[in-house]
């Protein structure tokens, strides 16, 4: 691989897991992750057209994309900079985000616990308190 396409990649990932935090804090804002079909018709309303195949490779970071009008678009529908989408990695994540960020793991390891609970429901107390500790130690850090 060239460094040209290193480079390419490195930027659709960095894209790619930002987009993914952003859906996980709208999630935990508004209870359902939003669509594809939300998204578009968001951005359709500003005159931006965002595909399907398109949306599906931005988010999972298989290709590098370089559209100011999705980009913006997408920075007014998730409320953050522009900067944090187009930016480098050295681009921190709003203070916005970062508050959401305890939330999301919090509903991420209360899931895990009642997972664990209804899976391994004949576990001892012993083992159960040691799971939970385990997870509240993971969203601490």
């Amino acid at each position: 691989m060239s460094k040209t396409q290193e480079q390419n990649q490195a930027a659709a990932d960095l894209l790619a897991k930002r987009l993914r935090l952003l859906l996980d804090v709208k999630t935990a804002e508004t209870g359902t992750e939003p669509s594809h079909s939300v998204i578009a018709a968001f951005l359709n309303e500003r005159g931006v057209n965002l595909s399907r195949s398109r949306w599906t490779y931005m988010v999972n970071g298989h290709r590098k994309v370089d559209d100011p009008l999705v980009f913006e678009g997408l920075a007014e529908f998730f409320d953050v900079d522009v900067a944090f989408l187009t930016g480098n990695s050295d681009v921190s994540a709003p203070d916005k985000v970062n508050a959401q960020l305890d939330l999301v793991r919090a509903m991420r390891a209360a899931r895990v616990k009642s997972y664990a609970t209804r899976t391994l429901g004949d576990l001892s107390p012993k083992t159960l308190e040691a799971i939970t500790k385990f997870l509240d130690e993971e969203i601490t850090e």
